[in-house]
This record gives C-alpha cells, sequence and structure tokens, in this order.
C-alpha cells in the first residue's frame, strides 16, 4: 500500500493522486505539486492507485502509462467502468499521434508526453481541476455553430471544410470552444493557454487572435470570434 505523501501545513488547492512507479519522478512531482500548495498522495503501482482512487476525494488523478501490476491505461479503464470521474491526465514516453488518442479513448482526459516541463504538467492539472469533475470526458468533440474541433484527431473543421492551424492556435481555439458564449479575458487566455501567471506586456494574444480569426471567420458569411472592447473576446454562434 502506498503511502500518502507529506502535505504542507496551511491551506491546500487540490488533493492530487499520482501514480508513478518511477521514485525519482514521484518524488520530483510530488515536491512541486505540494510547493505549488497542492496536497499529492502518491501510488508506485496500478493496484495501489486503484485503490487509493476507489476511495475518492480527488480533484484530479496523474497517471503513468507503464506501470507495474495493472497498466496505466487499465487502471483508467477500470475507475470509469467503476464510475469514476475524477479527471485523469495520463503522462507517458509514447507521445505519437495514436498513442494519445488510445490514452485519451481509455479514458483519459488530458495526455502529456515525456519528457515535460513541470510548469506544464502543473499548469494541465490546473486546468483539468478547473473543468470539474467528468467534464472532460463529455466534450471530446466541441461544436459551436458549424464549427467543429475534434480533440482525439486534432482535426477542425467549419461547413466540412478542414482548417488547418498551428498547435498555439489549436490550444487557443480549443479553450475559446470551452468557454464558448462566456467573454474569456486576458489573464485566462494567459493562465489557460499560455500558462502564464502574469501580463508578459506583448501582443502575443493579438497576434494569435488576429491569425485565428483569419482561418475560422475570414472565408465565412457569419463570424464567430468576437472582440469586447475592454473586457476580452467571446466565441459564440451567430445571431
Amino acid at each position: 500500500m502506498a503511502v500518502p505523501a507529506s502535505i504542507p501545513a496551511g491551506k491546500t488547492d487540490m488533493k492530487i493522486l499520482l501514480v508513478e512507479d518511477d521514485t525519482e519522478a514521484a518524488r520530483y512531482i510530488v515536491k512541486g505539486l505540494n510547493e505549488a500548495g497542492h496536497a499529492c498522495d502518491h501510488a508506485g503501482n496500478g493496484e495501489s492507485g486503484l485503490e487509493m482512487a476507489g476511495a475518492g476525494g480527488y480533484d484530479v488523478a496523474i497517471i503513468d502509462r507503464m506501470l507495474p501490476k495493472l497498466g496505466g491505461l487499465d487502471l483508467v479503464v477500470s475507475m470509469r467502468e467503476s464510475g469514476d470521474t475524477t479527471p485523469v491526465l495520463i503522462l507517458s514516453a509514447l507521445g505519437e499521434v495514436d498513442d494519445r488518442v488510445t490514452g485519451l479513448r481509455a479514458g483519459g482526459d488530458d495526455y502529456l508526453a515525456k519528457p515535460y516541463a513541470f510548469s506544464e504538467l502543473l499548469a494541465r492539472v490546473e486546468t483539468l481541476a478547473r473543468r470539474g469533475n467528468g467534464a472532460a470526458t463529455a466534450d471530446v468533440r466541441l461544436t459551436v455553430g458549424d464549427l467543429v474541433l475534434d480533440r482525439l484527431s486534432r482535426k477542425v473543421t467549419r461547413e466540412g471544410q478542414q482548417i488547418m492551424l498551428q498547435p498555439r492556435e489549436f490550444r487557443l481555439l480549443e479553450y475559446l470552444m470551452r468557454h464558448a458564449g462566456q467573454v474569456v479575458t486576458r489573464t485566462m487566455l494567459l493562465e489557460g493557454v499560455w500558462d502564464y501567471h502574469f501580463d508578459p506586456q506583448t501582443n502575443v494574444i493579438d497576434v494569435h487572435i488576429s491569425r485565428l480569426r483569419g482561418k475560422i471567420d475570414k472565408d465565412f458569411d457569419a463570424p464567430l470570434l468576437h472582440t469586447v472592447r475592454g473586457a476580452g473576446y467571446v466565441l459564440r454562434e451567430p445571431e
């Protein structure tokens, strides 16, 4: 049975389950999450991870794909079959498109290939927690009007026409579609898409919004992406 990692004194933002058999990697992740103010329990194999997940109470689970006793994907499948909707971030050295698709179809909500920066892992975990339990598994396919984004194939279409996006543009559009109909501020975009917790005082958002608007709106009759002066941006269906 895995021993829960130490938790720093004071209020914690999230309770996280980490299932990772690499002791050094686990120590690094737990330390980073604790320093960020989160509580983290650690399991060193799939069976212990499943037992701890079954106890419930976790905001997010971080699960390595290659685990002893019970593989990471089998662990996720077992969680979903038992009705556990805890958002899951899968870690893996396998980072090809087919690998990511397999992980998401097994029930993972996000997939992070190794090697990775801890700042990205933390941002993804915090994003999953904000979405709420079970929210991400239901929206593999996002739709706003005639605009469709498929998270598995990473394909975007409008009126059936494929739209080619750069990785950052894809993340930006995905974020906007998840908040369709809501005004999204610069701060929200910086934290949710660029992983910045401060405004770098650059026009990076304006540039990417302009490029994205040119791809999803320019050749179509009704615009979907709108600027709300003094507030931010909103992606919404045509009136």
